[in-house]
């Protein structure tokens, strides 16, 4: 552009394909890499309230805040992966010893791969574990998926 403007400045909407996963504490790089995030999303709950005499309508009030799953896609890598290792805890432990809830964060990334937005999610820990289909007449990479659950999020603007 010839003002030079750019889009890590905020003057053009934000692309969704730029984007990595920080898990806190993890020192394996490869975790940062995923090919799709979704869930990404709160709602409040609201009560139905009906005040005596008043037809007109009824009074929604905010109970409390609902999270959506976080889902994470990325192809299967090794299994020296701290997710890997981190979800075969959850699912292979038998819950015999304490499992560990993870703080980690998701950033979609400008144009020079600088931080635009972010979003923290705390105390997540992984709630399903699946990895997609196999064909033996497709040529495509083997997918794992993992969906997590978490106490409560922010947004870092």
């Amino acid at each position: 552009m010839s003002d030079g403007s750019t889009q890590d400045e905020g003057i053009w909407p934000v692309p969704a394909f730029y984007f990595k996963v920080a898990f806190h504490g993890a020192k394996n790089k490869s975790d940062t890499s995923f090919q799709d995030i979704s869930g990404i999303g709160s709602q409040i709950e609201t009560e139905d309230y009906v005040e005596g005499g008043e037809n007109r309508f009824v009074y929604q009030l905010p109970k409390s805040i609902k999270h959506s799953n976080l889902t994470l896609k990325r192809g299967m890598t090794k299994l020296d992966s701290f997710l890997v290792k981190w979800c075969k805890s959850f699912f292979d432990g038998d819950f015999k010893t304490a499992l560990e809830p993870k703080d980690l964060s998701v950033h979609l990334l400008g144009e020079k791969g600088t931080v635009i937005r972010s979003w923290n999610f705390f105390q997540a820990y992984p709630v399903n574990w699946k990895v997609d289909s196999f064909n033996s007449t497709k040529n495509e990479v083997a997918i794992e998926e993992v969906e997590l659950s978490y106490q409560y999020s922010n947004r870092v603007m």
